[in-house]
């Protein structure tokens, strides 16, 4: 009899409970339609962390009610021409976006018979999408708040809406626009403004898989280097190589990707493989063959294959006559030939092939005399720093030093360069 008692009481006290939970759902009800949202809020919290009705698709049903009628009242005020606490109808917009789609999911689970009565979804779904344009407007408000992750929030969830499983067979539901493409890239901007590296990659990786469509914003290679920007922001050069591979294979016309290839490949001394991207870059774009023809230069160079390297040079300067890059480099081309040849000659005995040599050695001094000395003058005229034309003047004491010591006089020359060096 006593025992029997205890299992009443027991089952009285969970009664009770239950009760008591149920009571807060309603008086959650209630506040909410006084419009306060203090009280409801408080209440609509036990509920949710109650065992017995936090699962309740109704508790989060009225959860999400709450931040949308917040964002509602605000809504109807801006709407009238009335003062607007944007903050709070923003907050009550992302509010009750999440509760929604909880109370929807549980709305989903079959019942003991394996039926599923979800008579929240209709409801649900009619709200989302009559708020849906109002994310784009959130995420601009967090973003010029300098909020960048809660703008990045607002912008996610403008991207998810139509992907949702309650518009599953609903293909008109939302008009997936140029807009809907750009304000993926804004999510994905915020992510990275906001210094989160890891959730823009999952941003960038979920947008790269899903069709783009052309916008006025950006480009769809432009997710490509966001992905490989970000990769080398963290350090992680295997994956930050792998993007631009990916990006090079896909949009072999954009330089940005070859360029990068090519001076991962010119650092790692991979010297074959760096010219195949610089060629690549050059079809791509031959206006910029001063710079791209100057490094392919260097590197035919560094293999040893000087005329295979001045014909690069020349490439360069017949894009760009004034060519630093090029001037300097078939100058230094002609004056490490001279010096190779000089260096083989003090080994001769014959003294016909020294006087052969001498004279191969001059000519190769005299071909970089034209070309130091027009950078010499190209720098001074945009006046460049004092380090850019020592470099060169410097180059050209050696040239002329070198003439000299073989019989050409520049000694007059050599006095100038040596007086702006200040070496007296």
């Amino acid at each position: 009899m006593r025992r029997i008692l205890l299992l009443s009481m027991m089952a009285l006290f969970a009664t009770g409970a239950l009760f008591a939970q149920k009571s807060a759902l309603r008086d959650a009800k209630r506040a909410l339609g006084r419009d306060d949202f203090n009280e409801a809020r408080t209440l609509i919290q036990q509920a949710a962390k109650h065992e017995e009705t936090a699962t309740d698709p109704e508790t989060w049903k009225v959860m999400g009610d709450i931040g949308n009628k917040a964002f509602d009242n605000e809504h109807a005020k801006a709407v009238l021409g009335q003062g607007v606490n944007d903050k709070v109808m923003f907050d009550g917009l992302m509010e009750s976006y999440l509760p929604y789609l909880k109370a929807d999911s549980l709305s989903e689970i079959p019942d003991a018979k394996g039926r599923v009565k979800n008579r929240y979804r209709k409801d649900i779904a009619s709200i989302l999408r009559a708020n849906y344009p109002f994310y784009i407007n959130g995420g601009v408000y967090y973003s010029e708040q300098g909020d960048h992750k809660k703008a990045a929030d607002f912008f996610e969830v403008y991207w998810n809406i139509p992907t949702l499983p309650l518009y599953d067979g609903q293909k008109d539901a939302f008009v997936l626009d140029s807009t809907y493409q750009t304000i993926k890239y804004y999510a994905i901007i915020s992510a990275i403004q906001s210094k989160d590296n890891e959730r823009a990659l999952k941003m960038i990786e979920r947008a790269v898989n899903e069709p783009f469509i052309e916008n006025s914003t950006f480009e769809e290679s432009g997710l490509y280097e966001l992905m490989a920007t970000e990769y080398l922001t963290m350090g992680d050069s295997a994956n930050y190589q792998r993007s631009l591979e990916l990006g090079a294979t896909k949009f072999p016309s954009s330089n940005y990707f070859v360029t990068n290839l090519a001076n991962i490949f010119i650092r790692g001394g991979d010297g074959d493989k760096a010219i195949k991207y610089l060629d690549q870059a050059i079809e791509n774009d031959p206006a910029n063959g001063c710079d791209l023809y100057s490094v392919k230069g260097a590197l035919v160079a560094e293999k040893g294959d000087f005329i295979g390297a001045e014909a690069e040079y020349n490439k360069a300067l017949e894009t760009d006559p004034n060519c630093e890059r090029a001037l300097e480099h078939l100058a230094r081309n002609f004056i490490i030939q001279a010096q190779n040849l000089k260096d083989v000659t003090t080994t001769l005995t014959n003294r016909q092939q020294q006087v052969e040599n001498d004279k191969k050695i001059v000519d190769l001094y005299q071909l970089s005399l034209p070309l130091l000395e027009k950078l010499e003058k190209l720098l001074k005229e945009r006046s460049a720093t004092e380090r850019e034309i020592n470099n060169v003047l410097l180059l050209l004491r050696n040239v002329y030093y070198n003439l000299s010591v073989l019989g050409v006089d520049k000694s007059k020359e050599l006095e100038t360069v040596e007086s702006q060096l200040d070496l007296e």
